[in-house]
C-alpha cells in the first residue's frame, strides 16, 4: 500500500482531484548510492564558483522515465509492471562533465559515464520504457545517462574555463544492483524524495 499524506493543493505535489483519488508526482531513477562518488561530487560542486543550486547529496540519481502526475491506482499498476524486468547487474564508471542545453548558457550542469556503463543504462531505461508503454507512459526524448549536479535559474559570467578542468574528470564507480520507483513534493526548499518500489537486479 502507498504512504498517503495531505498537501494543499496548490503546491500540485499531492492532492485529491474532482474525482477524489490521490495524485503525486512520480519518476523511476537509479540512485547515486557509492560514497566515493558522491564525496566527489560533492568535491566539485564546493570548487565551482557559480551562480547555481548544487543538487544535495541525498538527491543525485539518473532518471530513467519521469512519469508526472499519476493517481495511486495508476501507481500501483506501474509498480506491477516493474517488478517483472529483469536486468542483471553493471558498473558504471562516471566520467567527465556536460551542460544543458549549451555551454554559454547552462541551465544544468550534469556528470556523464563511460561508455559500456552508459550502453548498461541506456538498456535499463529501454526496459523501464516499453514496460511502461501500454500503460499510457512515453518518453517525450531518448534517454541519456546524466547526473544533474547543477541547477541553474540566473545568469553566470562565463564559466568554460572552470568545466574545462573537469571534462575528462573521474568521479568513481558503482555496482548498479537496483532501480526505484520513486515519488516528489516540491518545496520552496528543493524536492523532497521518497521510495514507493524497489526493483532489484540478478548477480
Amino acid at each position: 500500500m502507498i504512504k498517503k499524506w495531505l498537501v494543499y493543493e496548490g503546491t500540485g505535489n499531492y492532492y485529491r482531484d474532482v474525482l477524489k483519488k490521490c495524485i503525486m508526482r512520480t519518476f523511476v531513477a537509479v540512485e547515486i548510492s557509492s560514497q566515493q562518488v558522491i564525496n566527489k561530487i560533492s568535491k566539485f560542486q564546493s570548487e565551482i564558483n557559480i551562480n547555481a543550486k548544487p543538487v544535495e547529496s541525498e538527491n543525485l540519481h539518473f532518471t530513467i522515465q519521469f512519469l508526472g502526475e499519476i493517481t495511486e491506482e495508476k501507481a500501483e499498476k506501474v509498480m506491477d509492471v516493474l517488478r517483472e524486468i529483469k536486468f542483471s547487474n553493471f558498473l558504471i564508471k562516471f566520467r567527465g562533465i556536460g551542460v544543458f542545453p549549451k555551454l554559454k548558457f547552462p541551465r544544468v550542469i550534469w556528470i556523464g559515464t563511460d561508455e559500456d556503463g552508459g550502453k548498461a543504462l541506456v538498456k535499463l531505461a529501454k526496459k523501464v520504457e516499453d514496460a511502461l508503454k501500454p500503460l499510457g507512459f512515453v518518453s517525450d526524448k531518448p534517454f541519456k545517462p546524466h547526473i544533474t549536479v547543477f541547477r541553474i535559474k540566473n545568469k553566470n559570467k562565463d564559466i568554460k574555463k572552470q568545466l574545462q578542468k573537469y571534462e575528462l574528470y573521474e568521479f568513481g564507480s558503482q555496482e548498479i544492483t537496483n532501480f526505484k520507483f520513486k515519488q516528489s513534493v516540491l518545496t520552496s526548499q528543493g524536492p523532497i524524495y521518497s521510495n514507493l518500489e524497489e526493483i532489484n537486479g540478478q548477480k
